[in-house]
Formats: structure tokens, C-alpha cells, sequence
């Protein structure tokens, strides 16, 4: 280490002081040579009140265009010193490479002046330095014919340009295969082009290049740049500075034989130590080395052009400079370049002194305008477009014999003077930019004269560099987010990206079907993000939320039963199954769920399946992760055992075989099963292999991927007392984290999660009983978001929340209150650098822990296993009941919310309705000789003759009260909705009069005639969906009907409802205890739709259709489930594909009697119910994908042709 000091530290009286302390002072060193800088100290000047508190850096290669030394790519300024004699060293991050260093004052003790000792570290630095001028200049490499070793090649070298178009390297490989680096706008571009040879050898195609990888920006800054190309096998990497992008070659060879370019875009700048795998390239061209040729002019040296910028920094930022007036005999002309990222900004102005006017040149909308002010407002210049591109433009102005000329990148426009327009009013904006190549009347303007206050005026600006950045390159934008940016800031476009947030970190879709379930949806697609803000893109999966447990369904390019067609001189048949998610998304979906399950099933007659558990299979299928690997044993069975699901059961057809199909008989049978073994799925592809036999036929079926059960989203812990805690690795979320997770607890406050470094931290607590909040520090100061919650969060109940810290803000978002944000500093700080372990429910001191439980913690889409840790660690348990409080409300019409060890289910035992929330109307479609009679309890003892029996037997049967709800939609008037029968000749009546109104009969004295109760609503049979309520208690009764107003009934009788017997919906068969109008009306049954039927405790038309064996119901005529109680329904009576139930009590259904018949056959006969069977199973899995044919006297040759097709 060399150490290069000026005004020596701790040297005694002395140091640099300017006469004038402001920010307009600098310091410059020049050290000689180019040098490599590795620290940097201070010191205040000695023996005074003289000291820099911070500075700025600067370097240059000549004394010229400054390059600003910036730490972590953002913060400028350095810490300087707190007093006159203490030493504050910095040691550079990334050495810098530079002859000339300059410091820049930014603030110094108020009470004193600027006051400075300075001291450099660094290293001699050595290079090679070839300079090209165009003009087709290069050096061309050859390596040494051949065998090349080598499996690894690399090209690395620097460069620096002032044009932002040029070819650095192009190599040609075999084949015409050729890469190409090659700079465009400013940015490296990596391009691969394959020519294709024609038939003679001059002749040639070459198509469009394809760019495998763009890195860099703003590269024609004329500063050194660092570009490493490494290849290795089909992978190849490029590095610009210090971004690196990954690209897989696949068909592209070696860069072994190269050549030169003969491109146009030739390289005007220089580069430095081009090493081709070690070999100094430049050396080997100095040494005329016979492996590199140099053509063209080519120069051992890097000579640079004097290009002095200006950087206008901000709204203070202004030149003013002394010229002619557009009075004088040439007139006006300015030149200039600028580049910016804004879309406004005032360029230039100057006055018009005889005229009493002013001309403005402006940005606005990303073009150039001009206009003119002389006693009202002349009409605007427009001239180029798209000019906040950041890259250099050039203007040229000129106000000559009433004619104003102005040009952008060559273009010209111009409007003649007596012209007029009102699209020249607007308000300027700052400009925000750099500009070089001052010329005024055609003369080049001396800025660095204006620097030394020798010529015109400035303030806020910083001369000889251009501080221009792009803030895209690298883009902070994820996961296929848009950046795009202005002078100070860069804004992402998470459009159509899936994810969200200032930097589209965070996924706006849930983990799992089991996460949509407990936000209160229904089955459907939904798109699932299994890792979050992980790098696994969001995939589209059917959710069944129709049973207890949640189903994800993934699907393949083929579940239906496929019929195998042998291929001549084929002995093996193959296919191959592709699934509608990409790998990474099918893997991780496998491994979050608890459980998965795939159909695997093969129909058969006369072709084997696995032979013996000795022999080689005849057929095998491939699952599992990539190609997936071989799998000898079928659906039903255990890995590697060469069984099928009848060899573990051991009822197989033949006892000597481990398959049904195995047995090689004429008869088709078939061996199916379910594949649960996750390590082994999804299924890839299949195998079957005894196809070619004279008699042998097949058909295979591989059913969707379904999965259950997230294990992530239930992980939990409880936290029993305040000082217990959970402890993890350190979080890395340098510069984007995301934390989730649900919280519920009775106490007032408590720490949810710290992590710690030297000077960083991250933190999210419950401040109070109603505020959340989240704070860190990344090294610009502790800052702090919150959330206020209207209602308290100690309501043990489950809260989520949701933070994120990203380099552009922060965020927090409480249940589904608005997110609150917090600014980062534009230019501050961003990495979090933590060192210590992550404490989750208590922080490191071991003080305001959190009691209570935390579930489904996620950090960066990851989730902690809080119930693992939980098992070893004292004072936390794993798991954490009581989710009712939280999700019971999730269970609709009358469902009871029924606590689990991970979650809950609602049951809707005593509710009209079925579903996962109880949220599915359960209806029917009602034919004229349809009937569903509901028996009420039995008397303890029966007798012939009943009206003998005292009424005591009855007491548990009389009723005061009821409360009945049902829908229904019908053109039938009249008509019976609901008759409720009784053993004292007691009845009450539900009806659709001859007027189209309801009428509720109730005859509760049998010796006195039905009281009948009419309501006013008009026209109920038209066929739509109507609601009807009625509640009595005594002698008051309420009917309500749809939104209509409630009527309020008052009977005459006792108010008793004695003996109940049945509720019949429907015809009514035993009609002798009713009145002759209401007995020929019940005799002509129903015609329509009824729903969502109960009477107080009982749903009988839901115990009919789902619990028609352990209900006391018995069914007469057809009764068909159906959809039409649904107000969406388009086809109110068409009937669902359910079975039918009818004609007995406890009704067995169809399936089960389907099952026992299958159950009995082998022959013909039952060829035709097996495949009713299969086909409706096919069409409830897929969904309605699958056509089912319903069958009828089928034999046995034709089955399978019929399923198929």
C-alpha cells in the first residue's frame, strides 16, 4: 500500500482554507498517474475552528469530465469530521481508478470556515490501453490450430466512448455461428446471429441478429467500464461493472475461431487490458505477436476529447451567459447538446431589448418548443420528439431576418414571424439535465472560465461532469415490472404483471385454494402465487371448495379416457403429458400441500398390464420431478411394489396375479386406483407395452393433479408468556422484504418480529391496541409507518398484516384497511444489513414481547415453520385454536362454525342450504307426480284406532310456534307448495290461489273450518324466483314475500298445532283429512321449482336429496336436484347431472345401487352399468369437459368405442 498525502495529517500548523468559504470551493490533487484509490481521511485544519463535516468525491483521467464517487450506487456525500484534530478515514467500497481527485465542500463547522488536511491511499496502477478511431480500426485474434482444452472461456476489458453506438467485440464460432458485443444507445448489447450458407460459398443470408442479453446504461460517458464475457458449456454470463446477466446458448459453439467485424459501427474510444482466457491481447499486439493483427488506426494510447458538461441539478440551477441581441446584423444563434430523463424543462431564454420581448426554449411532452413574446404571444416551435430518452440531442437556434430557424438531431423546423397560435401558452417546468458543446454566434462558450467566475454567471451547478443517472439500469422493477424514470425518481409499471407496490415486489394473488377459501370465495379459477414475492410466477388453477376439504385441480393436456391404437411395427405405445403450469409452479404446488392424489386407471381385454412381481413389466409411467422417473406399480398400490390396488386388497379377478389385467382374459376389466405418494407425481408420460397381440385391447386414463391441504397457511405458534420468543437464521431482505402474517392476542402491545444489525434494524409491533407499527433503519435514520385501526385488535380474533421495505418506500397494510407508505430518501442509504438472529414473538432484550398467536409467517414469500420450532422451545406452543371468532362469520344461513386442529368447517346440519359456507341453495325440479314426505317423531305407541289415544302421547309433537322459509318458481296456479299433516285432522297449507297470490291455510281446531290468510302480492306464478317467509307464534302470523312489505295475520283459534305428523312437498297422496277444494288441488301435484326449504329445526327437501338414507323421507315419483333455485339461473327446470332418487324409503340412490349390481357381474349385462358408472364419474372430474353418452343395451364389443367417442 502507497500512501499519497497532502498538507500532511497531524503535520502541525497548516492545511487548505479557501479566502471564501462556500460550495462553489474545491480541492483538487493530482497524483501524477493513474492510480488506484482504496481510502480516503480528513482532518481540520490545525490549531483553528476549520473543519468539513461531509464532502463530495470526484475523480477524473485528465483533469476534466469529473465522475462522482458514489457509495452503494446512491449516496453521495461522505461524513467528515466532528472537530480540528480527530482523523476520519473511509475506505472506498469499490477502489477507484483515477490521476486526479477533487473534493468538493458541502458543509463545515458553522462557526468556523472551510478547513481541511487530506490524505489518499492507494496503489500504483498498471494497464495496456488501445485507442480506436473508426475507420475500421481493430485488432484481430487467431488462436493456434489444434485440440483447445479448455471447457471455459472469458474476454474481459474496459472501455470508454464518447458515442453511444459502436462495436466492442465480435467472435465467430463454427457453423457461422457468430456473437457479437455491441453498443446501442448507450447500452451493451450481447447478439448472436447464425448466417446460413447457400449452395456457393459467396452467397449468404444473414438474418436479423437475436439480442440475448441488453446490461448498462449511459455508457457513452466517456468513463471506464468494466465488461467481463465468460462462457462455460451452454451457459454464458456478461458483466457490465457490476451487473451480471445469465443466458443458456443451447445451439451456440465456442467463441473459438474469431474474426474481425466489418461492420459500420465501428468503436470510436479506447480499451483496456483485453484478456482473452489470461492472454493480454494488447500486449500481444505491442509485441507483434503473429496471433493479433492490428488494422486501421490503432493507437497504444487512449486519447480523449475535452468535453466540458454542465449537470443542472435542480430548480436553483441557472447559467447566464453575455451575447448579441437578435437586434444585431447576424441575428441570434445557440447551440448546445443536452440529455435528460424529464419530460419538461426551460432550456434557454434571452431577451429581445427594441422589441421589449422574450424568447423561451423549453421541453415540453418530451419535445422542443420555442415561443416568442412581443406584445402577445407568437406561436410555438415544435421540433423533435421523445427527447427525455436520455441521451444526448443537439439543438441549433438561429433568429435571423424575421425568420426563426431551430433544429434537434439535424431536424429542422421553423414558423414565419407573423403567425400567431395559442399552443404556446404553458409554464415551464425546471430543467433537469446536462449540456455540453455550448456555442453562442456560432463560437464555442469557455466553461470552464464560467467555473473560475470568468465569464457570465451560474448557481446550483456542477461544471466539468455530467451527474445524469439511470435510475433503470439496474431496474429495481420486479418481476416483469416497467421502469421508466425522471430526473430524480423511477416509477414501475406492475400492469398486467400480477404483483404490486412501488417496486411490484409483493403478488396480488393468494398462496393456495385453502387462502381464496378464507377469504369467503366459492369454487372457480383462481390464479395462486405459491412462493409470494418469490421468482415463481402465479399459475391458473380450478379451486373445488364443494366438500369439506379444498381441492386444487391441475390439469393435463389429456384426462379423458383415451382409447390405445396400436401402430404398425410399433411394439410400445407412448404418451406424454403436458400440465397447463410451468415446472417450478407444478413442483412447489406439490410440495406446500399436505396431501395429492392422481387417477391412474387401464381398461383392458386381452393385454396385460405388470406381468409379475418377477418379470419386467409390460407397461410403466414416469412421475415426478423434470422427465420425471420410472414407476413400476399402478393406482392404489405402493411405490417400486409392481402391484395394482387388487394385488394389496388380494382381490384380484385371477388370485395368481397382482392385476386384474394380468389374468389376460377376453372379458374388458380394468385396474384403477389412486396415486398419492407426492414424490412420485404429477404422472409425465405413460408406457404400455402388451398392445400388438392379436385380441388385445386398451384404453388409459390419467385423471388431473388434485391437491389439499396448505401447509403453510395454519403454521402457527402461541406465545404463553411475554418474555418467550421464536429465533431464526438472520432475514436477508437487502433491498426488497416482504413480511406477512396473522396475529390474534388479548394483550395491549407486544413485539411481532426483529432482526438487528451493527446499526440496521427491522421491526413490527402492536404499539397499542389499535396501531400497528413497522420501523427500520438502513443507515438513513429510523423511520417508522403506521396503521390505525378504528375498532381494537385485542379481540382475539385473527389480524393480518402486511409489510413491505423496498429501496423506493415502505408499507403497511392492516386487514383491509388503506395502506399506509413511507418514502425512502431519493438519495440515501437502501441495503439493510442485518448480522443478528431473527427473534419472532420477543425481541433480544427480552423485553414488550408479544402474547398471543402468529400464524402463516412469510418472509419474501417464504414461510417460517413456526410449529417446529415452536415443539423444542419453552414458553411457545405449537399450533394455535380458535378460528370461529375470526371465520365463523364465513358460515351463512343458520351454519354453525365447527372448530379443527388447522382451520374450521361450517356445518350445515341445521341449515337449508349446503356448501363449504352453507352458502349453496339445495333445490329441486317438481313434476306433476312428484312427492317428498317428511315424517315428524312417532308416538310411542301406535294403535288402529288413533283418535283413541290421549293427547300426552302427542305433547312433544304440538307446536306454538313455526318458522318457514322456502323459494320457488312455477306458471302453475293453483297450486300446493307445502302441506303440514297432523293426527288430530289438523293441517296448515302453503298455496298458490287461482289469482296468482299465496294463500297459508291453517286449520288448527279440527271441528272448525281453515282460517286461510291471503296476501296481497300479486301475480307469484310468473314463473320467476320468489322468497316467502312466514312466522307464527300463537294466534299472530307474518308473511313476507321477496322485498315486498311484511303482512301482519291475526287467527281466531287456540294458537295449538297438536300432533304434527309429515310435511309433504309436492303431491300429497293421503288427502282424506283435507277440505275437497284443498284435497283436489294436493291431488295434482307440483309443477316448477322449490329451494331451500325449512320448517323450525328441518330442511326436508335437503334431507331428500342428501340424506335420503338416514332421513325419514320417503320419495315418490321423479325428484331432480337442479340449479334452478339459483336467481342466475337461465334454465330454471333443467335438471343437473345427479342421480335420481325414487320409490323408497330411506331412498338407496341410484350410485349405490349401480355399485352393488357392478358388484355381482362379469358378463355382458353389466358391461353397460360399469360404463354409466365410469362416464358419470369422467364428467364430475372434468368438470363438464368430458361429453357423456348415456348407453343403453350396449355389448361388450362396443363399449369401449362408445365411452371414447
Amino acid at each position: 500500500m502507497v500512501s499519497f498525502f497532502y498538507s500532511h495529517l497531524s503535520a502541525g500548523a497548516g492545511g487548505w482554507s479557501p479566502l471564501i468559504s462556500d460550495k462553489y470551493q474545491w480541492l483538487e490533487v493530482d497524483l501524477g498517474e493513474r492510480t488506484k484509490i482504496t481510502a480516503v481521511a480528513t482532518q481540520g485544519r490545525y490549531g483553528s475552528s476549520d473543519w468539513l463535516t461531509s464532502y463530495l468525491l470526484m475523480f477524473s483521467d485528465t483533469g476534466h469530465n469529473w465522475k462522482q464517487y458514489r457509495q452503494e450506487d446512491s449516496i453521495g456525500s461522505f461524513p467528515g469530521n466532528s472537530n480540528a484534530d480527530s482523523v476520519v478515514q473511509y475506505k472506498l467500497q469499490q477502489p477507484a481508478i483515477a490521476r486526479f481527485l477533487r473534493l468538493i465542500p458541502l458543509d463545515w463547522n458553522p462557526s468556523g470556515r472551510i478547513g481541511l488536511r487530506l490524505e489518499t491511499y492507494g496503489c500504483p496502477y498498471t494497464s495496456d490501453v488501445v485507442s480506436l478511431n473508426g475507420g475500421s480500426s481493430s485488432l484481430v485474434y487467431r488462436l493456434s490450430p489444434g485440440p483447445w482444452r479448455t471447457s471455459k472461456e472469458v474476454v474481459s476489458l474496459k472501455f470508454k466512448t464518447l458515442r453511444n453506438s459502436g462495436i466492442l467485440l465480435h467472435a465467430e464460432g463454427q457453423q457461422g455461428v457468430s456473437l457479437s458485443l455491441e453498443l446501442e444507445r448507450g447500452k451493451l448489447q450481447l447478439l448472436n446471429q447464425i448466417i446460413h450458407l447457400m449452395k456457393h460459398p459467396s452467397s449468404k443470408t444473414s438474418p436479423e441478429p437475436l439480442r440475448l442479453a441488453s446490461l448498462g446504461s449511459l455508457l457513452d460517458d466517456q468513463h471506464w467500464h468494466h465488461v467481463v464475457l465468460e462462457q462455460k458449456n451452454a451457459h454464458l454470463n456478461l458483466t457490465v461493472d457490476k451487473n451480471t446477466e445469465r443466458v443458456h446458448l443451447g445451439a451456440i459453439h465456442s467463441l473459438r475461431s474469431q474474426k474481425p467485424d466489418t461492420s459500420s459501427k465501428d468503436l470510436h474510444g479506447c480499451i483496456e487490458n483485453l484478456l482473452y482466457n489470461g492472454f493480454n491481447l494488447i500486449e500481444l499486439a505491442k509485441n507483434s505477436d503473429h496471433q493479433v493483427t492490428v488494422r486501421g488506426n490503432v493507437t497504444f494510447s487512449c486519447a480523449e476529447p475535452v468535453s466540458v458538461a454542465l449537470t443542472f441539478t435542480g430548480p436553483q440551477s441557472f447559467l447566464q451567459l453575455p451575447g448579441t441581441t437578435a437586434s444585431s446584423p447576424g441575428g441570434v444563434s445557440v447551440g448546445f447538446q443536452f440529455r435528460t430523463w424529464n419530460k419538461g424543462g426551460l432550456l434557454f431564454t434571452f431577451s429581445l431589448p427594441q422589441q421589449e420581448g422574450m424568447v423561451w426554449l423549453y421541453l415540453s411532452d418530451a419535445r422542443l418548443r420555442l415561443m416568442i413574446h412581443i406584445s402577445g404571444l407568437w406561436p410555438a416551435l415544435f421540433s423533435g420528439a421523445a427527447l427525455n430518452d436520455g441521451q444526448w440531442h443537439s439543438v441549433d437556434f438561429t433568429a435571423r431576418r424575421g425568420r426563426l430557424t431551430i433544429s434537434v438531431d439535424k431536424g429542422e423546423g421553423g414558423c414565419p414571424a407573423e403567425e400567431h397560435s395559442e399552443e404556446c401558452r404553458n409554464l415551464f417546468e425546471t430543467f433537469q439535465g446536462c449540456m455540453r458543446l455550448l456555442t453562442v454566434e456560432n463560437q464555442p462558450v469557455d466553461l470552464i472560465k464560467v467555473q473560475q467566475r470568468l465569464l457570465g454567471n451560474y448557481s446550483q451547478l456542477q461544471i466539468d461532469m455530467c451527474g445524469i443517472i439511470d435510475r433503470c439500469s439496474p431496474s429495481h422493477c420486479e418481476h416483469g415490472g416497467r421502469c421508466s424514470q425522471s430526473w430524480t425518481v423511477f416509477h414501475c409499471n406492475c400492469s398486467d404483471t400480477g404483483y404490486s407496490g412501488a417496486t411490484c415486489h409483493s403478488s396480488v394473488y393468494e398462496q393456495s385454494c385453502e387462502a381464496y377459501k378464507h377469504n369467503g370465495n366459492t369454487s372457480g379459477h383462481f390464479y395462486i402465487d405459491v412462493d409470494g414475492s418469490g421468482p415463481i410466477k402465479p399459475q391458473l388453477v380450478y379451486c373445488n371448495m364443494t366438500e369439506e376439504t379444498t381441492w386444487m385441480v391441475l390439469l393435463h393436456n389429456n384426462t379423458e379416457l383415451t382409447r390405445v391404437r396400436p401402430s404398425p411395427a410399433v411394439s410400445q405405445h407412448s404418451v406424454h403429458f403436458d400440465y397447463s403450469t410451468q415446472e417450478e409452479q407444478l413442483l412447489a404446488a406439490i410440495s406446500q400441500s399436505e396431501h395429492c392424489e392422481q387417477e391412474l386407471s387401464y381398461h383392458c381385454r386381452k393385454s396385460r398390464l405388470l406381468n409379475t412381481l418377477e418379470g419386467s413389466p409390460f407397461s410403466w409411467w414416469l412421475g415426478g420431478p423434470g422427465q420425471g422417473r420410472v414407476q413400476t406399480y399402478w393406482g392404489g398400490a405402493h411405490p417400486g411394489s409392481q402391484q395394482c390396488a387388487c394385488g394389496l386388497q388380494g382381490d384380484c379377478v385371477d388370485l395368481q396375479h397382482y392385476c386384474n389385467c394380468d389374468a389376460d382374459r377376453l372379458e374388458w376389466t380394468e385396474d384403477s386406483g389412486l396415486l398419492t405418494h407426492k414424490d412420485t407425481l404429477p404422472v409425465r408420460s405413460l408406457v404400455l407395452g402388451d398392445i400388438q397381440r392379436p385380441g388385445s385391447e386398451a384404453a388409459y386414463r390419467v385423471g388431473p393433479l388434485r391437491c389439499h391441504g396448505d401447509k403453510n397457511f395454519w403454521n402457527a405458534a402461541f406465545f404463553d408468556k411475554e418474555t418467550s420468543y421464536l429465533h431464526f437464521p438472520t432475514f436477508h431482505g437487502e433491498l426488497s422484504a416482504d413480511i406477512s402474517f396473522l396475529f390474534k392476542t388479548t394483550g395491549s402491545s407486544g413485539v411481532f418480529l426483529e432482526n438487528l444489525g451493527i446499526k440496521d434494524f427491522i421491526r413490527i409491533e402492536l404499539s397499542s391496541s389499535t396501531q400497528v407499527v413497522f420501523s427500520f433503519d438502513v443507515g438513513n435514520g429510523p423511520l417508522e409507518v403506521r396503521v390505525e385501526s378504528s375498532v381494537p385488535l385485542n379481540d382475539n380474533r385473527w389480524h393480518r398484516v402486511r409489510a413491505e421495505r423496498n429501496v423506493k418506500e415502505a408499507s403497511l397494510r392492516l386487514d383491509e384497511l388503506p395502506v399506509a407508505t413511507q418514502e425512502a430518501p431519493t438519495d440515501g442509504h437502501f441495503h439493510l444489513q442485518l448480522n443478528s438472529q431473527l427473534f419472532i414473538g420477543g425481541t433480544a432484550s427480552r423485553q414488550k414481547g408479544f402474547r398471543g398467536c402468529i400464524r402463516s409467517l412469510q418472509l419474501n414469500g417464504v414461510t417460517l415453520d413456526l410449529e417446529e420450532r415452536a415443539k423444542i422451545t419453552p414458553g411457545v406452543q405449537p399450533g394455535c385454536p380458535g378460528h370461529c371468532s375470526s371465520y365463523g362469520s364465513l358460515c351463512q344461513n343458520h351454519g354453525r362454525c365447527v372448530e379443527r386442529a388447522s382451520g374450521f368447517q361450517c356445518d350445515c346440519s341445521l341449515s337449508a342450504y349446503a356448501g363449504v359456507f352453507c352458502q349453496t341453495e339445495v333445490s329441486a325440479s317438481f313434476k306433476p307426480g312428484t312427492s317428498v314426505s317428511y315424517t315428524f317423531k312417532e308416538p310411542y305407541e301406535l294403535s288402529r284406532n288413533r283418535s283413541a289415544l290421549p293427547s300426552s302421547i302427542y305433547s312433544e309433537m304440538t307446536l306454538r310456534a313455526e318458522n318457514i322459509s322456502l323459494s320457488f318458481r312455477t306458471n302453475q296456479s293453483p297450486a300446493l307448495l307445502l302441506y303440514v299433516s297432523s293426527y288430530y285432522r289438523e293441517y296448515l297449507a302453503v298455496l298458490i290461489s287461482k289469482h296468482d297470490k299465496l294463500e297459508v291455510r291453517y286449520k288448527l281446531d279440527s271441528s272448525r273450518d281453515a282460517e286461510v290468510l291471503r296476501s296481497s302480492v300479486r301475480n307469484v306464478a310468473n314463473g320467476q324466483l320468489h322468497t316467502v317467509t312466514i312466522k307464527r307464534l300463537t294466534d299472530s302470523v307474518s308473511v313476507q314475500i321477496d322485498e315486498n312489505a311484511r303482512e301482519d295475520f291475526n287467527l281466531t283459534s287456540d294458537g295449538e298445532f297438536n300432533a304434527v305428523k309429515s310435511l309433504v312437498l309436492g303431491r300429497v297422496h293421503e288427502s282424506d283429512d283435507l277440505d275437497p277444494d284443498l284435497a283436489k288441488l294436493a291431488s295434482l301435484g307440483f309443477t316448477g321449482c322449490l329451494s331451500v326449504v325449512h320448517f323450525n329445526t328441518i330442511s326436508p327437501l335437503k334431507a331428500a336429496l342428501r340424506h335420503s338414507d338416514t332421513s325419514p323421507v320417503i320419495i315418490t315419483g321423479p325428484l331432480v336436484q337442479s340449479n334452478c333455485g339459483s336467481a342466475a339461473s337461465t334454465n330454471p327446470y333443467a335438471a343437473e347431472n345427479t342421480p335420481h332418487l325414487s320409490g323408497k324409503k330411506g331412498g338407496a340412490s341410484f350410485a349405490n345401487q349401480i355399485k352393488t349390481k357392478m358388484s355381482l357381474c362379469v358378463l355382458r349385462a353389466c358391461v353397460c352399468v360399469c360404463v354409466l358408472l365410469m362416464g358419470a364419474a369422467v364428467c364430475e372430474l372434468h368438470y363438464g369437459l368430458i361429453k357423456f353418452v348415456h348407453l343403453v343395451g350396449a355389448t361388450n364389443d362396443n363399449v369401449l368405442d362408445n365411452i371414447i367417442n
